[in-house]
This record gives C-alpha cells, structure tokens and sequence, in this order.
C-alpha cells in the first residue's frame, strides 16, 4: 500500500518541479538592516515589520547608532469599500473591497533603490442583509487577506533589489 502511494505521489512531483514550481522559501534581502516609514501607522506598514522582524531599526537611531541600510517609506494606504450590483428594488447585492498601497524604497544615503509605486488588491464580496453580521466578519476577513498579498507583493519586490 504505501509503495503505491509513492508511485503516485513520483509523478506528480516531477512534473511539479519541471514546470518550474517551488515552494516559497526564505529570502534573501541585499540588506541587514531596514526601516519602515510609517513606523506605527498603517496595517500594510505593521505587517511588514512583524515580518521582518529583527531586522527592523528606526529611521533616526540612538546616538551612536547606526543608521538602516535600507528605507522603506508606505507613502499612502487606502481602503475603499465600492457597490458594485443593485438588485431591481435598488438593494446592494455587491461590493468589491479594495486595497491600494503606495511605497517607495531608498538607501540610507537617499538614493532611491524602488520609485514610488502603487499596489492594488480588490475582492468581490456578496452583501445579505439577512446575514449582515457574518458578511462583516467575511469583509474584515477579505482585508486581511488582501493585506497579506499585498506585504507578500512588497516583500518579493524587496528581495529583487541585489545592490544598495
């Protein structure tokens, strides 16, 4: 039984891994140490430091400590909640949430390593309003997805800088 289960399982790892596909891994940054701007502001800016953790310094170190090799600066982040469908009595039967969040990365000498640039997430959420408690809770749950995503985005596009 479970060298039958391997004969099948072979397959489809090969043709996993010839297509290209691989599992996330750990990622490797051109930088040690990295500043998040605002640094208690938004959600996108709060997950992206819990992400990166002990690599995070402050902007403006403690005298005599060193500056961050690398800043990056959440310029905006919007959240907008959009009808999208009315039913014939002119009740909402959909939203579509969206996300947008502009950043930009520098060096700690003020080159600009990434221009500003935009990141939009949008979801398309059904509304009951016999179920509008449950529909919210789906709406914060979206968000946070979306939010995900979006560090996820910002995160890859941090890894592709090779040189500061």
């Amino acid at each position: 039984m479970l060298k039958r289960r391997h004969l099948v399982a072979l397959p489809a790892a090969a043709l996993l891994g010839g297509c290209g596909f691989k599992l996330r891994g750990k990622q490797n940054f051109a930088f040690e140490t990295i500043a998040i701007t605002p640094e208690k502001g938004g959600a996108v800016a709060s997950e992206l430091s819990r992400y990166l953790g002990s690599m995070v310094r402050p902007v403006a170190p403690a005298a005599g400590g060193a500056l961050p090799d690398a800043i990056v600066d959440i310029l905006g982040e919007t959240r907008e909640k959009v009808i999208v469908a009315l039913n014939a009595s002119g009740q909402v039967r959909e939203y579509q949430l969206r996300i947008k969040v502009r950043f930009r990365m520098r060096s700690a000498k003020g080159r600009d390593l990434i221009e500003p640039t935009d990141i939009l997430q949008e979801r398309d959420i059904s509304f009951n309003e016999s179920a509008v408690l449950a529909k919210e809770a789906e709406e914060v749950l979206l968000y946070r997805q979306m939010q995900t995503d979006l560090v996820q985005q910002i995160l890859s596009r941090l890894g592709a800088i090779k040189d500061l």
